[in-house]
């Protein structure tokens, strides 16, 4: 197993300036050493860093108003203030920085100053599989596409180490919640639901606090970039639609650990896995190459359901965890193409070859579906 060079191209111009947001672990600060050679790190991780500037964030005007090159913050959220001294630098001194994060939460609930459009706004993701070699489907079910953990003979200790340092302790140093037990068994649960549609009374009943307080759990989830909300396609002129959300933990390997589950092949599991797998991808390409593509799923109120469609019909997707697939597997491509156009039907699975099921509908391997994903053949 080896990572390759990363995806993430911020290629800034002159005098621009950028937010790279993503969680913890991604490998932001990774990618910034070892692609930006000479460029000025300040690192809010360090403590004698940040507090030289929490109590006078004026410190980054006074000592780099005279600066040349290029500037980078790394968790940037941890002094907000911090935001107003480079509106200034940028304004008066043509200065370009590069701001890190794994949480907008504490930035947008404080009205921190996000530069009115003077800095772009990218994300870093999980690694996707043009960013590795040596790629296992079983493995990256039970280690996820975080660096550390995909390139760890201990997959299992080192995302237990995240979930109990980052995923509870961090969040509740930023006062994000203070209620660990409740937060850490919402967790569970979501972890267990992940790819299934938002039901927030039940999540509610098993985690023993009000919908309201899940509601919160999972915007927190969302602003610190540990998770995603899926929203429902909702242009049907011919049939009732479902209007409520699926929501994905950001990683296979943090919510199979989460939900005590090592999904293999066959396995029951292995079918949920493998869509939140194939999403990974979609996300990754959506950060890296497309950010205008939208993903949206589609499901009848009778239950059928497609697991994801890009671009409004552009493409239509759904997964099957299965190496042999059968006629009644696309019953519900058959269903959303009576309901209106959609100009590609896939069905990504395990079997060995592509091939055309109906007339309208393909079915493709899964490393034959990725590639052809990055190749952008699905724009």
């Amino acid at each position: 197993m080896k990572i390759k060079k990363r995806l993430l191209d911020l290629n800034l111009p002159p005098g621009k300036s950028a937010f790279l947001w993503g969680p913890r672990k991604v490998g932001k600060t990774y990618w910034i050493s070892h692609t930006l050679s000479g460029v000025e790190i300040i690192d809010l991780l360090k403590t004698d860093v940040l507090a030289e500037y929490i109590t006078r964030p004026a410190l980054l005007r006074e000592r780099y108003q005279n600066h040349k090159g290029l500037i980078v913050i790394d968790e940037i959220q941890k002094i907000p203030p911090l935001l107003d001294e480079v509106h200034w630098l940028i304004e008066n001194r043509n200065l370009s920085f590069i701001l890190t994060g794994s949480s907008a939460r504490k930035l947008r609930r404080g009205h921190a100053n996000l530069l009115g459009g003077r800095a772009w706004r990218r994300t870093m993701t999980p690694l996707s599989y043009e960013e590795v070699t040596g790629f296992s489907l079983e493995r990256i079910m039970v280690s996820g596409l975080l660096p550390p953990h995909f390139l760890s003979p201990d997959p299992i200790e080192e995302i237990r180490s995240y979930v109990a340092d980052y995923l509870k302790e961090e969040i509740v140093a930023e006062a994000l919640t203070q209620n660990i037990p409740a937060f850490n068994e919402f967790l569970r649960v979501a972890a267990i639901t992940s790819s299934e549609l938002i039901n927030y009374v039940n999540i509610a009943r098993e985690t023993g606090v009000s919908h309201r307080v899940v509601r919160t759990y999972f915007d927190i989830l969302e602003d610190t970039y540990l998770g995603f909300r899926i929203p429902p396609w909702k242009k049907s002129q011919n049939r009732r639609m479902i209007t409520t959300e699926k929501f994905y933990l950001f990683d296979v390997g943090i919510a199979n650990y989460l939900a005590r589950h090592q999904p293999k092949i066959g396995s029951p599991e292995f079918g949920k896995a493998f869509e939140h797998y194939i999403l990974m991808e979609l996300k990754a390409y959506q950060a890296y190459r497309n950010p205008e593509m939208a993903i949206t799923f589609w499901r009848t109120s009778t239950g059928r359901e497609v697991d994801f469609i890009l671009n409004d019909k552009a493409l239509a997707l759904e997964v099957k965890g299965s190496s042999r697939i059968h006629e009644s597997d696309i019953g519900s491509l058959q269903a959303l193409l009576d309901d209106g156009p959609v100009k590609k039907c896939c069905l990504v699975c395990l079997e060995k070859q592509p091939r055309h099921l109906t007339k309208k509908v393909e079915s493709i391997p899964w490393q034959m579906f990725v590639e052809r994903l990055w190749n952008g053949e699905f724009e």
